[in-house]
């Protein structure tokens, strides 16, 4: 099986242990490859793996002369130059659903945690406020589930898992995407309109110029001060800034991040907040998640080698 795979991202070592056992491997770690390889290596490369968010533009295409296909490890490919690509007649692979049930989890589990004020009661209890009976506003009893509007924004794999855990604990679910689908949830025809309804707005939509910063001023602003927003996709969807306006101000009522706009994140203004639960982009970040993201890039990586089509490539429906 002639030809190399070239790991583009930076990964744990551990999760590449599976495709270094079956294939011959360059890893970058993550560093720049002109610099890191020799033009002889690099053009034995037939196959890069990327992790989705990492820019791979058509400069580092060139660099790879017999590059026949780029694999994202996850769902995400928002960081692959598809035209050029295309262009250069290189298929792109991903990982669709593999994940979703773990990122679902996740974004119910930062709903719940908002809106219970999970972070704050732990502080409480570890202060000794609790056992010294000291009032905390933060301790003040807050609407349950029953009845809570949710409205989820995305309607794929991670969507309709979100919209079905969320129905679970006795809401009312609605959703807006780009196409409606046959789903038994209500469908909103507005994004503004969804925000305006939700008591609980969750972002599952893919990154692209059409989803950047599109969680700005005016949707939060229509979410309400009762309103929470969950963001498990790409921190690019939501505009930080005006974020931390709505929160500082009380435009909305707190906030679940899991994505942000510059990972890995470091303290900033959002971590001051104790309405704001903050994750480190471990929605997928399960053990039985990463075995089926595996799984589907060596079927990727194994049709590649091949001369066949990818079994999980990244379509315009993906």
């Amino acid at each position: 099986m002639p030809g190399k795979v070239l790991v583009y991202s930076r990964f744990p070592k551990a999760m590449m242990v599976p495709i270094g056992e079956r294939y011959d491997v360059l890893d970058s770690k993550g560093r720049p490859i002109a610099e890191t390889f020799s033009p002889e290596q690099l053009s034995q490369v037939r196959v890069l793996i990327s992790a989705g968010a990492t820019l791979l533009p058509e400069q580092v295409m060139d660099l790879l002369p017999s590059l026949k296909a780029i694999i994202c490890y996850g769902t995400g490919y928002d960081g692959v130059d598809l035209a050029a690509a295309s262009a250069r007649g290189i298929a792109v692979g991903h990982s669709p659903a593999a994940n979703a049930a773990a990122v679902a989890d996740l974004a119910v589990t930062l709903m719940l945690a908002v809106t219970r004020r999970l972070i704050p009661a732990d502080a409480y209890v570890r202060s000794g406020d609790w056992a010294a009976a000291k009032p905390s506003p933060q301790m003040a009893p807050r609407p349950g589930n029953p009845g809570r509007r949710v409205g989820v924004y995305g309607m794929g794999a991670i969507g309709r898992k979100i919209a079905a855990r969320a129905a679970a604990f006795e809401t009312e679910v609605a959703y807006f995407s780009r196409t409606r689908h046959d789903v038994p949830y209500r469908y909103i025809d507005s994004l503004a309109t969804l925000a305006e309804w939700s008591d609980v707005l969750i972002v599952a939509v893919r990154a692209g110029a059409d989803t950047h910063h599109i969680i700005n001023a005016d949707i939060l602003r229509r979410l309400g001060p009762d309103g929470t927003l969950v963001n498990i996709s790409r921190g690019s969807a939501v505009d930080e800034a005006a974020l931390v306006a709505a929160l500082t101000d009380g435009t909305i009522a707190g906030a679940g991040l899991d994505v942000f706009e510059t990972e890995p994140h470091s303290p900033d203004a959002l971590t001051a907040f104790p309405n704001v639960v903050l994750t480190p982009h471990i929605g997928g970040h399960t053990a039985d998640s990463h075995q089926a993201m595996q799984d589907c890039v060596l079927a990727n990586l194994d049709a590649a080698f091949h001369g066949k089509p990818l079994p999980y490539p990244v379509t315009s429906d993906s």
